[in-house]
């Protein structure tokens, strides 16, 4: 089945509930989402997982800024369509568990806040 017909049968159940929810598509920008996603959810997935492999693996994330910075890019060649209420979302930021330095951790979200992507972080915040 397409991906567009399961997020719009999902964003249809959802929106039946009467609550408000916010709904992020996560199809890792294939099949087109960004001209069908922006009329049925509030952010979508533009691109692939930043994978970093075992975190504890140095050879793993020894390229993860270069990771970064090419999902920037995917996500950038659709900026035309995140605004007000619906976003481009290039990945969670990844600050926190990959060996960055300060540099690259500033970046990094300089580089999601420039693509008005959602701030999503998924790590201890000490």
């Amino acid at each position: 089945m397409p991906a567009i017909d399961r997020y719009t049968a999902m964003g249809k159940a959802l929106n039946a509930t009467g609550r408000e929810i916010f709904y992020s598509i996560c199809n890792w920008g294939n099949e087109d989402v960004t001209s069908w996603a922006p009329s049925i959810a509030q952010s979508w997935r533009t691109t692939i997982d930043i994978q970093l492999g075992n975190s504890t693996n140095k050879d793993a994330m020894k390229n993860g800024f270069q990771k970064i910075a090419a999902n920037f890019k995917r996500n950038s060649a659709s900026y035309e369509v995140a605004g007000q209420g619906g976003w481009n979302d290039p990945d969670m930021m990844t600050i926190g568990f990959m060996n960055l330095g300060p540099e690259e951790m500033h970046t990094h979200l300089a580089l999601w806040a420039l693509s008005k992507a959602p701030l999503i972080l998924s790590c201890d915040l000490t």
